[in-house]
């Protein structure tokens, strides 16, 4: 059956009354509305949701901030989990089930937990993800919550940083390294800074944030106690209490949610912003070196990347709760281990040293008295706190469990210091969201990069700015092969410059440019000359006759025009580009050698097969200098000369 065709209802965490309010749902529409990266299904024969019973579970599931969805088939149901393979599940089994469903649905990757609520003492020990069988809804449901806040808490993001990844990252002889970096890191450094800069208005802020959540399907009268008594209550307060800011929060930062971020980032400010003023307060009460403690599950994979980066560097790129208490830490790897054999339990044991840290961008503070629950001996450090990883050792006393000793990184650690200065030294110009927005850009992660633009087109305030972010976009879509859409953002943006800039002004060519080689990629060399030679007349008359810009416009010229089989006039413009490099480059750069190919590709497509040979070579000559034995470029060339002497019938040297 299909999973759109199944019966079954959600009811939405929304709902001021559960029972009232039932919404259709499929698989695409639960994963729009999460705020959460789980679903809680119900499944039960027969259900009859006017019963007490039920409606009381109900309440209670709903209470908890989570949407239902229910189903009386197990078959449709089984359909349902599978298709929505990006979604962990909770699954709560009502009444008696046929013995051959357990099989069929324990082993289903994404399905986490299975909660069976009957009146018989069945036993499920053989199935390592049933929590327990339980015959009141109120013991249910408590267990249920703990178990969601403990996957919450195991599921900090973290970012693993080798000491061998730092040095290859900041050697300043190779281009192009923050790829090599975790984009989570790069992606929460940059997001916590410019969230530190940045002025809002705070009630222009709650709005958006309240309509944001409205979307997504939280609670409305959570939104109207939050909207009404947020300054009645503290940053430190409203994150702790059960509602949707620490479900969603802890979400948008797991997932790199762009959107997410962005409609929390006041609240996030003021929560780090709270978090300092304690510190001032407490920093007398702390002694100057002390320790406190963590303890989560960690899955097999991140156990092996923790144990591959001693000496390096360990981020949390979220907010950070630890205890002043091993025994209060000790608990949380109690609840995680042995349940999962894809989990181990690991003890985190960071030195904090009040000499040396940057309490200005790393604040932390005793929140005990002003939590929302009751906590005891709580340190929650700010988000993307990072450590240095001294050691990693399995405990002699428990085989499941590992001790991590840690070290807050101090404003002068070696490692961070030189990272830091690297990216900041690699995104220089950019400022506030165009920064973050254009890391994501230049290393490949597309779909963030676009959502940020996307943001800033909605409140750009002048054409200047609008004709940049359509620029930015065509970009994005650009890279990603989306030739039609890209020309049609840099188009945008042409048509804005043209109307606040004079016809020639220099920063109309890039755009004249990116347009035209877009077209050639399209094979459309008519569209793409034409907008080529406007490039070309702007640079002529704006740059001095050797600037490598125009080298590299006339290099594309020649290629459509070799394209088209006009030969003569390819030649002409491969030349003209050739000794504006041969000025501006030294002998061996790879930039010359990629013009030399290019006038041997003339010559070889003209049938001068020992003109293109003699340029071929001498490309390969510098290729065989300049590049590393396994470079891309360097096979290509002789692939070149080989087909070459093939098309001359030199078959023992092809």
């Amino acid at each position: 059956m299909s999973v759109n065709d199944s019966k079954s209802t959600v009811y939405s965490s929304k709902a001021e009354t559960p029972s009232k309010k039932k919404i259709s749902s499929n698989a695409n529409e639960a994963k729009e509305r999460r705020n959460q990266d789980y679903l809680l299904i119900w499944l039960e024969r027969n259900i009859d949701l006017n019963n007490s019973t039920s409606q009381n579970m109900l309440e209670e599931l709903v209470s908890i901030g989570m949407d239902v969805q229910t189903f009386e088939e197990p078959d449709d149901c089984i359909d349902f989990i599978t298709e929505i393979d990006d979604i962990k599940v909770l699954l709560i089994i009502v009444g008696t089930i046929n013995q051959h469903l357990m099989p069929l649905i324990h082993d289903i990757p994404h399905l986490e937990s299975i909660y069976v609520f009957q009146d018989k003492d069945t036993q499920y020990k053989q199935w390592p993800k049933v929590q327990g069988v339980f015959k009141e809804i109120k013991s249910l449901c408590n267990s249920l919550r703990d178990n969601i806040y403990q996957r919450d808490h195991d599921a900090i993001p973290m970012s693993f940083l080798s000491k061998q990844m730092i040095s290859t990252t900041t050697t300043a002889s190779n281009e192009n390294n923050l790829d090599r970096l975790e984009p989570s890191f790069m992606y929460t450094m940059i997001f916590k800074e410019i969230l530190l800069e940045i002025t809002e208005d705070t009630k222009k802020a709650m709005e958006k944030l309240v309509e944001y959540c409205s979307q997504k399907g939280v609670r409305e009268y959570q939104l109207l106690e939050f909207q009404r008594d947020y300054n009645e209550k503290s940053p430190v307060w409203w994150y702790t209490r059960p509602i949707f800011l620490y479900d969603m929060l802890n979400l948008s930062l797991r997932s790199l949610d762009t959107q997410a971020m962005i409609a929390l980032g006041f609240f996030i400010r003021d929560l780090h912003r709270q978090l300092q003023q304690l510190y001032e307060n407490q920093r007398s009460t702390f002694v100057n070196r002390f320790i406190v403690y963590r303890g989560q599950g960690l899955s097999n994979k991140n156990l092996q990347h923790l144990r591959g980066i001693k000496g390096g560097l360990l981020a949390f790129n979220n907010f950070l709760s630890t205890s002043t208490e091993q025994k209060i830490a000790m608990k949380f790897v109690e609840r995680t281990m042995h349940k999962n054999k894809d989990i181990v339990g690991v003890l985190f044991m960071m030195t904090i040293d009040l000499n040396k840290i940057p309490t200005t961008t790393t604040p932390f503070a005793l929140i005990d008295g002003y939590s929302a629950i009751k906590t005891e001996k709580e340190i929650l450090f700010s988000m993307h706190t990072i450590f240095r990883v001294d050691d990693i050792r399995q405990s002699l006393s428990n085989c499941h469990l590992w001790e991590v000793q840690l070290t807050l990184t101090d404003k002068n650690d070696p490692q961070l210091a030189t990272l830091t200065q690297f990216m900041q030294k690699d995104l220089r110009g950019s400022t506030g969201w165009h920064q973050l927005a254009d890391l994501m850009l230049n290393v490949g992660h597309f779909t963030q990069a676009e959502q940020l633009y996307s943001e800033l087109l909605k409140n750009a305030y002048s054409d200047s700015d609008r004709a940049g972010i359509y620029h930015q976009l065509g970009w994005v879509k650009d890279d990603q092969g989306q030739c039609t859409e890209a020309v049609s953002f840099y188009k945008k943006s042409l048509e804005i410059k043209q109307k606040i800039l004079p016809k020639d002004h220099p920063t109309l060519a890039p755009t004249y440019s990116n347009i035209g080689r877009l077209y050639d990629n399209m094979g459309d060399y008519s569209k793409a000359l034409h907008f080529y030679e406007k490039a070309r007349k702007i640079y002529e008359k704006s740059l001095s006759p050797d600037h490598l810009d125009l080298a590299i416009c006339f290099g594309k010229i020649g290629l459509v025009y070799n394209n088209i089989g006009d030969y003569s006039k390819a030649l002409q413009f491969h030349e003209k580009a050739h000794k504006i490099l041969e000025k501006a480059l030294p002998p061996n750069h790879p930039s010359l050698a990629t013009s030399y190919n290019n006038i041997g590709g003339v010559y070889n497509d003209m049938g001068d097969y020992s003109k293109a040979l003699e340029f071929y070579e001498k490309a390969h000559k510098i290729y065989e200098k300049a590049l590393p034995p396994n470079h891309p470029d360097l096979a290509i060339s002789y692939s070149n000369i080989g087909q070459l002497y093939n098309n001359m019938g030199d078959y023992s040297k092809a």
